[in-house]
């Protein structure tokens, strides 16, 4: 009975359980990885550094087992590893929303569809709605309009033939952002809700007079 267990308990794990559990190893060591690899990438020149280590890393384990006559499975991650490096997208540029969105001071950045009043007359647009202004900033976060809150007089949602507009007026100006898409209409009301919001906490707030005693 003993010698039946002993050997039971000595026999070599199989190549299917070896691989699924690296394949488990690894794939928890990407997720923990995720975070400190998306912070790399806005650094172009750490991020490139990172591309040529994958490359260099991926290259040795299929370079090793052709002279060592070792397993495959680290040479077909090594490959992977290698095109992955290849194939990497460019580093993302520095500038994105939310660090957009605190350099203005905006409380909300909302989808602002295409503006069809600003420079080039048409342009897709982001609103980033602050307590004082509501900014248009197209794809390279470039200023395109900006609306002070306090002369706001509308701001309107409505639907216009196969899409939906928001209309906001101020002073003597009107700026109309069009959406299109199955969730025209969802953003375009958002926005118009934001921008309300906004406007109520720019409205100047009256004194309230005591009620006079009897």
């Amino acid at each position: 009975m003993s010698t039946t267990s002993n050997s039971a308990l000595s026999q070599p794990e199989s190549p299917f359980k070896k691989l699924r559990q690296f394949a488990i190893g690894a794939l928890f060591a990407l997720v923990l990885l995720i975070p400190k690899i998306l912070h790399v990438r806005r650094n172009p020149r750490s991020w490139l550094l990172f591309r040529i280590f994958l490359g260099v890393a991926g290259a040795a384990p299929v370079v090793l087992p052709v002279g060592l006559g070792t397993s495959f499975v680290p040479a077909i991650v090594g490959l992977a590893m290698f095109i992955s490096a290849i194939l990497l997208p460019p580093a993302k540029p520095d500038a994105k929303a939310d660090d957009k969105a605190h350099e203005l001071g905006a409380l909300v950045v909302l989808n602002g569809g295409r503006l069809l009043s600003g420079n080039p007359p048409s342009a897709a647009v982001q609103l980033f709605v602050g307590a004082e202004s509501v900014w248009a900033l197209d794809r390279s976060f470039q200023p395109v309009l900006e609306i002070p809150v306090s002369e706001i007089t509308a701001a309107c949602a409505e639907e216009s033939k196969e899409s939906w507009r928001l209309r906001i007026a101020w002073a003597s100006h009107t700026a109309e952002f069009y959406y299109r898409g199955i969730f025209a209409e969802h953003l375009a009301r958002v926005a118009e809700t934001t921008i309300r919001s906004v406007m109520r906490l720019a409205l100047p707030v009256l004194p309230q007079r005591r009620a006079a005693s009897a």
